[in-house]
């Protein structure tokens, strides 16, 4: 089985030597550590004949949340709690949200840290006195029990009172033929609250327009999430893992503002 990231997924996929191994003993595809890409699963199975299981955790869940049941693969969601664990979407006030509700993800099992050592106050801000832990993460809990993750809540755009989440918009962002890389942030507009921006990595030898982007996502989602601005780049800011930072994109815009870095 390989863990791994939308970047991972996609280089191989476009390795010749890779497409032309044997794929019948790959019996499992687990993903983990940033929300998978559609585009991706699809190219992956398309290549392997195998169906990517995502899987959900972090850090203070030492690791591992939710997972797809092996045998019942929801591409999309990150599955079903895992033995002992709970879940919930809730509001801003914290009241629990219904099925099919968006709203910010909780979970509650014998894997969820007693707190951050030392460190009181954040600990009070994240996990409460029942043991909930507050991701951070928007999700939705379908009637199925299977759930999907939306975004960071930090990430959450606003556009004119309107929620708009990045993961949407890279997911189709990516479907546009030479697009390598791509993230979508949130910056501060005089008339909307904020505009949205996209940035992209072109695959090397492609050249590509801000009026095929343009094009692209007016085609593929509502007004008023087509972003205002493109910027196209070498690369983009990651992690040792690979998953991109939008943060360090916002901050290079604030920057450029003469604002403060958001927290």
């Amino acid at each position: 089985a390989f863990v791994g990231l939308n970047t991972l997924f996609v280089a191989l996929c476009n390795s010749a030597d890779f497409r032309n191994l044997d794929f019948s003993a790959l019996k499992v595809t687990l993903s983990g550590g940033m929300a998978l890409q559609l585009a991706a699963a699809d190219r992956w199975k398309s290549v392997t004949g195998c169906a990517i299981c995502e899987g959900y955790g972090m850090t203070e869940t030492s690791p591992v949340a939710t997972v797809n049941p092996i045998q019942n693969i929801q591409v999309g969601t990150i599955g079903i709690p895992v033995p002992s664990t709970r879940c919930k979407v809730t509001d801003d006030e914290g009241r629990e949200l219904g099925l099919g509700e968006v709203g910010e993800l909780c979970v509650k099992g014998p894997q969820v840290m007693k707190g951050y050592w030392q460190r009181q106050e954040a600990t009070d801000e994240i996990l409460d006195a029942e043991g909930w832990l507050k991701t951070g993460d928007i999700a939705v809990i379908q009637d199925d029990g299977y759930m999907r993750i939306v975004d960071r809540k930090k990430d959450m755009i606003l556009v004119s009172g309107f929620n708009v989440y990045p993961n949407e918009l890279e997911d189709v962002l990516v479907t546009l033929p030479g697009v390598l890389q791509c993230a979508a942030i949130g910056v501060p507009d005089e008339k909307s609250g904020e505009a949205i921006k996209v940035f992209i990595v072109a695959r090397p030898g492609v050249t590509l327009t801000k009026d095929q982007v343009m094009e692209h996502m007016r085609a593929n989602v509502t007004g008023y999430k087509v972003p205002r601005s493109v910027e196209f780049r070498d690369g983009l800011p990651t992690t040792n893992v690979g998953k991109i930072l939008r943060r360090e994109l916002r901050d290079e815009e604030l920057k450029k503002l003469g604002l403060k870095k958001i927290a």
